[in-house]
């Protein structure tokens, strides 16, 4: 196979903290190599040395056998190399192939914005990679499975050679991730060197030929993906082995904290009855779409039933929005914890201490000494690594950023805590801690209802489980019953032999 990607001795500081030490890392032509590490290891720092937004202090990037100078998005643009982030950048009101040429349109002789050419030249890149869609359609329009696809092809419009993906499947459904694999095994042929960055073992295995396992800013290892076991992986990843990977006390519930009777509204979910008890965690799984988050938005306040009744702590629920319900004792960490719950442009200090704000102020003066302390005992009690309590929290990886969410939510000392796919983006490690942090919770007595697409997940830490599909409840599941393969037959509706 023919090396088309080299760094080799990548260094790079900030400030005090060291971020990536003596990194070798090399790609093959029609090759997906996998970046494996927790969050904070360096893999995204080392990604965006090749994409040119960060110069490193020491190293070289040689591609094609030659060394490249890389200084900005636009060097490495021009050695061929795209990178496709975790979020979504197309602009959503413009068409596919507005989008695909964004900043060099095509243009007649006159000058002017030639639309048709870009449409017909935009379709027949997608006809080439066979993506069976409109290039004059927007953008908005697409699910957001098809707009990943989209940021592919304005990649490789560019005559990519070397393609990273940041955790591409991240919020896509399996049916998109199904449709991202098959473009991917399409630009492998076509000799496309691909940099895969996921935390699903599964994917790994599935799409990767090797492994290159980073930890604290190092390369710790490169192995071939057929040959690698999973708790090997692990081990290397986290530096210490894992056997109680999910921490679950069982113990006998207390009373009802809340009950859902025949809760609906329309186009969303329908007849939605169920209990959740202090002390144990109730779990909600489902396929991407079936109706949990509307669910749960409605019990929290943020969205209105058309008909059915909450009850909360044997009351019937009286609130108007989300204020109350947090004020009654609940709380919810969001799916989406970068648009919906962090303020990531402020300080871990200030996102703990949102949320409880008015437990703190007296005569609308903050008392400083005490949310001093409440961030303190946080960032001590869920392992937070931060340089300070004022630090940005843009700056943390994904799981610090999701322990310093569950704080934020934890400070508020709720009695029920809806956490709405808690663990999506962060590594093994990160995820641990959070088990743990669930498991403290509920053995103090905290209701905690989980919504999660994953289901050993689901099956490890849920007391009970509701299957929700089509906007209804299709089965609960009591702990002695829990079976993957049930739970996936009735979220899809189909049989156990399917």
């Amino acid at each position: 196979m023919e090396t088309i990607l080299q760094m080799k001795g990548i260094t790079k500081t900030f400030g005090n903290t060291r971020a990536l030490y003596n990194i070798s890392f090399d790609l093959n032509a029609g090759e997906i190599h996998a970046l494996l590490g927790e969050n904070g290891a360096g893999k995204s720092t080392l990604i965006k040395v090749l994409g040119g937004i960060h110069k490193p202090d020491e190293g070289e990037i040689w591609v094609n056998g030659k060394v490249a100078n890389i200084g900005c998005v636009a060097d490495a643009r021009k050695e061929g190399i795209g990178i496709i982030h975790q979020e979504i950048f197309l602009v959503q009101n413009l068409t596919i192939a507005e989008n695909i040429f964004l900043g060099r349109e095509l243009r007649n002789k006159k000058g002017y914005i030639d639309y048709k050419r870009e449409v017909e030249t935009a379709q027949k890149m997608l006809d080439n990679l066979h993506i069976n869609l409109d290039a004059a359609s927007l953008v908005k329009d697409l699910a957001i499975g098809q707009q990943q696809l989209i940021e592919i092809v304005k990649a490789v419009s560019f005559d990519v050679k070397i393609l990273v993906l940041d955790e591409p499947t991240s919020s896509l459904s399996d049916e998109e991730v199904t449709s991202l694999f098959e473009l991917m095994g399409r630009l492998k042929e076509k000799n496309v060197g691909m940099i895969y960055i996921s935390h699903r073992f599964d994917e790994l295995y599935k799409v990767t030929d090797r492994i290159t396992i980073m930890r604290d800013g190092e390369s710790v290892a490169t192995v071939e993906t057929a040959a690698a076991k999973q708790d090997e992986l692990v081990k290397l990843m986290v530096g210490r082995s894992m056997e109680s990977f999910y921490v679950k006390d069982y113990k006998e519930p207390g009373e009802v904290i809340l009950r859902v009777s025949e809760l609906s509204k329309k186009g969303y979910f329908e007849d939605i009855s169920f209990e959740v008890r202090a002390g144990e965690i109730v779990g909600f799984s489902g396929l991407v779409g079936a109706g949990r988050s509307e669910i749960m938005r409605t019990v929290f306040g943020d969205m209105r039933s058309d008909q059915g009744e909450i009850f909360f702590k044997g009351k019937k629920s009286a609130w108007k929005n989300t204020r109350d319900a947090i004020h009654a004792g609940l709380g919810m960490v969001p799916e989406d914890r970068k648009k919906l719950g962090l303020v990531l442009s402020s300080s871990v200090s200030y996102n703990i201490c949102l949320a409880c704000i008015k437990n703190l102020t007296k005569f609308e003066i903050i008392n400083r000494k005490k949310s001093v302390g409440i961030v303190e005992q946080a960032i001590k009690d869920f392992s937070i690594k931060t340089a300070s309590i004022d630090t940005l929290v843009s700056s943390l990886s994904g799981g610090n950023q999701q322990k310093v969410l569950l704080s934020k939510w934890i400070a508020t000392n709720p009695s029920l805590l809806i956490l709405d796919e808690p663990t999506r983006g962060i590594d093994v490690g990160a995820k641990q801690e959070i088990y743990r942090i669930m498991n403290e919770l509920v053995c103090r007595g905290m209701a905690i209802i989980l919504i999660s697409s994953e289901l050993p997940e689901i099956v490890n830490m849920s007391d009970v489980v509701y299957v929700v599909r089509n906007g209804k409840i299709v089965k609960r599941f009591e702990r002695d019953s829990f079976d993957q393969e049930n739970i996936m037959a009735y979220a899809t509706g189909g049989s156990m032999n399917e």
